[in-house]
């Protein structure tokens, strides 16, 4: 599992989380929601070591501090919300960036198969910065996923942490992203993913934390997070959930035609 508790982050004198506890379960789709704002990212950057905080952030058991870098680095890969980068670089070559982090260095076929794991089969060859912002996005995931290529890895889980995966993506690829998340988590490893569109949550989150001002509202999964009174609370705005029933559940989703401002 990663377990966080009581995380704090200030930039500067400001104070962006206030005594944030989160859990994550290998097996699990577990996604981060809430207004802009909100602390989602923020809270993302101190789990993946990019922010400094206060707290405790245990991975599978072992302080997240006190793990190598490069052992880290080989049980966990990150795809950030904004992945720049200053030199022209090929498809191929940025998601071989993949192998020099992870543990599949001695597989060259690995960063191939990534793309063709994101739709992006053929691109190898192109520049990084001649793809649109959705290409872009896929080809970031397909490094991020040559990084930690097996979900398990000696009985210990892989971990991906995602920062609004599907932002840039039309509706097909956004599904396919997160059927990628979702058949990680179906495999033994760990997902963590911020995001915003509370429908495509519902529809593959296992578990669910709503934050709201840097803080903590509640976490759980679907039908207990999202309801009327959470979502309105949370949003500043009056949200009716509705229930969708499918052949094994049944999925909330929220339609922004019956959402009003107070």
């Amino acid at each position: 599992m990663l377990i966080a508790t009581n995380i704090n982050v200030s930039l500067g004198k400001t104070a962006i989380l206030h005594g944030v506890n989160f859990e994550g379960q290998a097996g699990h789709v577990t996604a981060i929601v809430g207004p802009n704002g909100s602390g989602k990212t923020t809270l993302l950057k101190a789990m993946t070591g990019e922010l400094p905080y206060t707290g405790s952030i245990l991975l599978d058991q072992e302080d997240v501090k006190a793990i190598p870098a490069p052992a880290l680095a080989a049980r966990r890969a990150v795809l950030p919300q904004n992945a720049g980068l200053a030199f022209p670089f090929t498809v191929l070559e940025v998601v071989r960036l993949g192998l020099i982090a992870g543990l599949g260095s001695n597989d060259s076929t690995l960063p191939r198969r990534a793309l063709e794991h994101v739709g992006l089969a053929g691109y190898e060859g192109r520049l990084y910065h001649a793809l649109s912002g959705g290409e872009q996005q896929r080809c970031q995931l397909a490094r991020v996923l040559v990084q930690v290529w097996e979900p398990t890895r000696d009985g210990k889980p892989s971990w991906l942490f995602l920062d609004e995966p599907v932002s840039a993506l039309d509706i097909g690829h956004q599904l396919e992203v997160m059927e990628i998340a979702r058949s990680f988590a179906n495999n033994g490893g760990g997902v963590i993913a911020v995001m915003h569109d509370l429908n495509l949550t519902s529809m593959f989150a296992d578990r669910i934390l709503l934050m709201k001002n840097g803080r903590r509202v509640v976490q759980g999964d679907a039908q207990h997070v999202l309801t009327d009174d959470h979502l309105s609370g949370a949003y500043g705005c009056r949200v009716r959930v509705n229930v969708a029933p499918t052949q094994h559940c049944h999925v909330p989703y929220i339609l922004p035609q019956v959402a009003n401002l107070r």
